[in-house]
Formats: C-alpha cells, sequence, structure tokens
C-alpha cells in the first residue's frame, strides 16, 4: 500500500497560503544538483553508488551483541551465552544465531568510541561527526552525499525510514538533516509500518489529491489555477517548479513503485519480518535498486525500549536481558540478514555499503536494575558491501568492554569513511566545507 494522507488546509477565501508553502518546505532534493561534469567524475570515483545507513536509536548493549566477554564476572558478561560465528576467533551473541552464520558477509568494529553521554547530543555527533554547540549544528552525513551526488530523476537523495525525526522524550536529534547545508538538504521522511504500509508525510497535498485519482498533468495544474491571486503576490514564483516534482514522484511509476511494498513476494516479505524494523529493511533494499544515494533506516523514533515490535528504541536501563532476548536481537537478527542476503543475491550488495550502529554501548557493568545504562567509551558497528573486506574484526575492547585497547574509532570517521566510499575525496569534502578533520577508518577500505 502507498499512501500518501490527506492535508485539509482550506479557508474561506480557498485554500490556504500555508498548505502550498508546506508542500514547497518538504521537497528538499530539488535544489543543489551538481554540474553534470562533477557528477560524473563523483561517479568515477564511486564504490557506494547507495548506502544504507541502519541507526540503532537508544543504543543497542555491544557485551549482549557483537563484543561478548565470557571470561568477564557475572557482573560484567550478563546471561547470555557466547556463540561462534563463520569468522575465526569471532564469538557473537547466542540471541544473533543468523549472522552469526553470515559473519563472512559484515565486518565487526569493536573500538568505537564518543564524547557525549545523552541521546539527542550523541546522536547529532553520531550522524554529523560533530557536536552540537557551537551552532550551527552540521549535516547529517546523508545530507553531505545528497548536496555531493545532486538530484538524478524523480526521487530524492537522501531518504529516512522512520516514523519521525529521532528524539527522545524531550527533544528530536538536531543532526538529522541539512544543518549548515540548509534545510534544502534535510531527508525526505518515509514511515513504513509493520504490514508493509509506506506513508509519506511530506505528500500531503490538496484534498483529495492521491495517486489513483491524479489521471494527468492538467488535473494538477486545474488545482493551481483555483489558488487565490493573492498567493502571486506573497512571491511564490517556485510554487509550479515545485509542484511539478511532486508530481513527478506521485505519478512516475518506477518512483512510486519504489514505495510499494505490497509488490513483494510474501515469502520476501516473511524474511524481513513483519515488523517496523524489518519492512522498512526491505524498503531499503527497493530504495537501493531504485538508485537513491542515501537511506538512514531508523529503528525507531523514540529511544525507550517501553513497547514490543521495536516501536521504541534500545534505551535499555531497566528490562534489558529480557527486551533483547524477546524481541529486540531476534528483530534485528531476522531483518539485518535479510537486507544482507537480499542484496547479496541480487548483485547490489557490490555497490552498496551498509553500515549498521547506534550513537554509544552500554555498560558493561550490570546496573542495580538488572540492565545496563549509557556507556560512550565503547561500543560496535557492522560494515558490509562496496569492496569492505568481510569477515574480520577491526579494533579491540579491554576484557571487561569498558574502552578500546586499539585507537578508538569516532563517528567523525565514520562519517568521512562513508563520504569517501561515496566518492567525495578530501578536496570534495574541503570544497563542501565538511567533515574537517576527519580520517577514514583504513582498516575498512
Amino acid at each position: 500500500m502507498f499512501d500518501i494522507g490527506t492535508f485539509r488546509a482550506k479557508t474561506c477565501d480557498g485554500i490556504g497560503r500555508r498548505s502550498f508553502l508546506r508542500v514547497g518546505a518538504t521537497l528538499p532534493w530539488t535544489l543543489g544538483a551538481l554540474s553534470a561534469n562533477n557528477i560524473a567524475q563523483a561517479a568515477a570515483a564511486t564504490r557506494a553508488k547507495s548506502i544504507v545507513f541502519v541507526w540503532l536509536w537508544g543504543a543497542p548493549s555491544h557485551v549482549d551483541t557483537f563484543d561478548p566477554k565470557p571470561d568477564a564476572p557475572m557482573e560484567y558478561r550478563g546471561p547470555f551465552s557466547p556463540i561462534p560465528t563463520r569468522t575465526p576467533g569471532l564469538l557473537v551473541s547466542e540471541l544473533l544465531p543468523k549472522l552469526a552464520a553470515r559473519s563472512h558477509k559484515y565486518a565487526v568494529v569493536r573500538s568505537h568510541v564518543t564524547s557525549e553521554p545523552g541521546h539527542p547530543d550523541a546522536g547529532t555527533v553520531g550522524l554529523t561527526g560533530f557536536k552540537e554547540k557551537p551552532e550551527p549544528v552540521r549535516p547529517n552525513f546523508g545530507s553531505i552525499i545528497a548536496k555531493h551526488r545532486g538530484h538524478r530523476g524523480s526521487l530524492p537523495p537522501f531518504v529516512s525510514v522512520g516514523r519521525g525525526i529521532p528524539r527522545d522524550v524531550v527533544r528530536k536529534v538536531d543532526g538529522y538533516g541539512g544543518g549548515t547545508l540548509g534545510k534544502t538538504f534535510d531527508p525526505f521522511m518515509v514511515s513504513c509500518s509493520d504490514r508493509g504500509e509506506v506513508e509519506i508525510p511530506a505528500l500531503q497535498l490538496l484534498d483529495g489529491l492521491t495517486p489513483n485519482r491524479v489521471s494527468d498533468r492538467r488535473s494538477l495544474l486545474s488545482l493551481v489555477d483555483e489558488v487565490p491571486r493573492q498567493l502571486e503576490a506573497a512571491g511564490i514564483d517556485a510554487w509550479d517548479r515545485t509542484f511539478q516534482r511532486a508530481y513527478g514522484l506521485l505519478t512516475t511509476p518506477a518512483a512510486r513503485a519504489a514505495f510499494d511494498l505490497s509488490s513483494e513476494p510474501q515469502k520476501m516479505r516473511d524474511s524481513y519480518g513483519q515488523t517496523t524494523f524489518g519492512q522498512s529493511c526491505l524498503l531499503a533494499r527497493r530504495l537501493v535498486e531504485a538508485g537513491v544515494p542515501y537511506i538512514q533506516v531508523n529503528w525507531s523514533e523514540y529511544v525507550e525500549s517501553i513497547t514490543p515490535n521495536c516501536d521504541f528504541g534500545w534505551d535499555t536501563h531497566i528490562y534489558n536481558f529480557e527486551l533483547l532476548q524477546d524481541n529486540h536481537c531476534p528483530i534485528f537478527d531476522r531483518a539485518f540478514s535479510a537486507l544482507l542476503d537480499d542484496l547479496d543475491s541480487r548483485g547490489l550488495l557490490k555497490n552498496t555499503l551498509v553500515v549498521a550502529m547506534g550513537e554509544f554501548g552500554r555498560t558493561p557493568r550490570i546496573n542495580t536494575r538488572a540492565a545496563r545504562d549509557h556507556w560512550p567509551r565503547c561500543y560496535f558497528s557492522l560494515w558490509s558491501g562496496a569492496g569492505i573486506e568481510t569477515g574480520r574484526v577491526i579494533g579491540a575492547s579491554d576484557k571487561y568492554a569498558e574502552d578500546p585497547v586499539t585507537e578508538g574509532i569516532t563517528p567523525l570517521m565514520v562519517g568521512t569513511t562513508l563520504s569517501e566510499l561515496a566518492g567525495l575525496d578530501t578536496q570534495a569534502r574541503a570544497e563542501l566545507r565538511v567533515l574537517d578533520g576527519g580520517s577514514v577508518i583504513h582498516e575498512l577500505i
């Protein structure tokens, strides 16, 4: 199912100016395209034609997933047993049997560090490489790649799949979008239900405007003709151009089809799992096929783990072990394994970079509530595709998983590595004034 929703915004004078301004502001990919020459040069140096960045919002426990410590005391190692993988010497939690069997398809980094201990501030660092202060906030990694690639075709260059901008109870993550590059490069927001129903809030257009009811361009333009003449005096000169972009996304078969999960065989949909996260990963694969350069799959909008079906995140201050065992790890194990298998079987993995990580780790020592708290000093990530040397472990933590014993790998290094694989070399980053001071994770590339 493909749903653009409804947007009732009529006033006594007809269609409100705010309705049109909202649509114009929610199609950020219409500006900033690079020249054809620059695009050709970037493509020649690009190993990752698409990037799927899986954001495990809330921060999963590294000890209970991909960095178990079986020889540590019980108050550190927890109740789960490690199991062997296809990678010699690599152990993972018993909660991840499918990924254990596919360890040859990804590399594990075990030496991440970050500077911030709270969710929104660490989220901004994790998605931009820089702190929230001083303002203005730096751009999301996806916004940088969107700026570099420009808009080609009818689909946006940066799509964020989730129920909304990642946030905790208090506020959203400031680094979710364009930052210093401007709102033009904010992500195109999409949500996906556990039944595979896709909604695109940014395309909540005029009353009654749905793909089924719009038959041709003339029908759309007739709606524009109804707009009060005052809008012309208000200076909305670019409205028609923006409207055409919206029209193209709605009515171009290939663009619309990218968001239609109902066309997938039921067996394929089942392989990802009938969960919000599972179907979101399936949507990410379809967007890769459609040529979208950067797709961020958000585990959830909120960090707290208080309801099932991954509606909430990995912030397991309480019930850490119960949630990981009954909900989070089985969902992640199934969906992420299916994503790797699906991309690989279609020949897409060689040109698609897949990364999974959260904003920090969780306390190696179990807290007084039999769970784990925030831990910015050490955490993990998974990397696959785009020529990454898989089936290996990069970095190491100490015997309790409290700190790296190898070089700490920062979010800025993550963003620099993503950009390098996407075709932004040092000169390109300097020209865009992004990721300054960053270095690549050499063991990966």
